[in-house]
């Protein structure tokens, strides 16, 4: 039977994808680690790491990712850790025979320039946001490691670069999480403190592509079984939020009845970004997971992983 290897298994993605796999294959051939088993910036590690467990099938989630300030105050770590997690394992799965390699990478390494919807052809026809150009260059890179291994040792490996995520296990931490988490835990704690106005960055104009991160961990499984190649494949819900909608959204499945007042004086951002799943549907696959009820999963999450006068998140 198949052997299947998760790196960052306790991550975001992990969470959603163990459980899948274990039902899919069977929990005694599902291995899933973390940063606490194998440090996988030592190359003697991943190699340990290899004799230990002789994988099959690896899916390397494994990665240094953080918010934008951390990315603006920490470039090189992010570069240089994450261009390590690239090439040292995909180097290691070549000369230790696995069968099939699954690396997902983010959309931010498309281009900031990129109209949308944003197709994955459109990936080297420009420079990243540069406040996270170091991870988003460095994670980028893996599109061109995989198909550099396939022609030289056969290594067949597939990138999937998921949208804009959400879901349980998120990272609801302060200065660290992403719009969906960042403004459910703010939701969270106004409503806690019985205040009745909450602040919004922007004019709520822009608008998002967000897809249920347990949407995304279901594809995994088909692309294990079906897809044999280094063309990338966006996976997302290819459908057009804008950030008042969602923030109109948690405040309706949350039962807040407070105001919210947009502050004009902060940026937008990107105006519209949207990722292209036309690829993906030509493959018979989608993630179809309405906002509203996969908003309702995470605001429960938080609600039983958070009580009130908590000061941190339980992860």
């Amino acid at each position: 039977m198949t052997k299947i290897v998760v790196t960052g298994a306790t991550g975001f993605l992990g969470r959603h994808l163990m459980p899948l796999l274990e039902s899919a294959y069977g929990r005694q051939h599902v291995i899933g680690l973390s940063s606490s088993d194998f440090d996988l910036l030592q190359q003697d590690r991943i190699e340990q790491m290899f004799a230990a467990h002789r994988p099959e099938i690896l899916i390397h989630l494994a990665a240094y990712s953080g918010g934008i300030g951390a990315n603006r105050t920490f470039p090189a770590d992010f570069f240089y850790r994450n261009a390590l997690f690239v090439t040292l394992m995909f180097e290691a799965a070549a000369r230790h025979g696995v069968k099939k390699m699954i690396y997902p990478m983010g959309g931010c390494s498309y281009p900031a320039t990129a109209p949308s919807p944003i197709s994955e052809d459109q990936m080297w026809n420009g420079y990243p946001q540069p406040e996270s150009a170091g991870y988003s260059v460095a994670k980028k890179m893996g599109i061109v490691t995989s198909s550099a291994y396939r022609q030289q040792y056969g290594l067949n490996s597939v990138v999937l670069i998921p949208g804009n995520m959400y879901g349980e296990y998120d990272n609801f931490r302060n200065n660290e999480s992403h719009v969906v988490p960042a403004m459910i835990r703010r939701y969270y704690e106004t409503k806690q403190r019985g205040e009745k106005e909450i602040l919004m960055w922007g004019d709520g104009t822009p608008v998002r592509d967000f897809v249920y991160a347990g949407d995304v961990a279901r594809t995994i499984p088909w692309f294990i079984e079906n897809y044999d190649s280094s063309e990338p494949v966006n996976i997302s819900s290819g459908t057009e939020t804008s950030i008042r909608t969602l923030a109109e959204t948690i405040r309706r499945q949350m039962a807040w009845d407070g105001e919210i007042r947009w502050d004009t004086t902060k940026p937008n951002g990107q105006m519209v970004k949207i990722f292209s799943v036309e690829r993906l549907a030509s493959l018979g696959l989608g993630c179809n997971t309405p906002l509203e009820e996969g908003l309702g999963k995470t605001i429960r999450w938080l609600e039983q992983n958070y009580p009130a006068g908590s000061d941190r998140i339980r992860l």
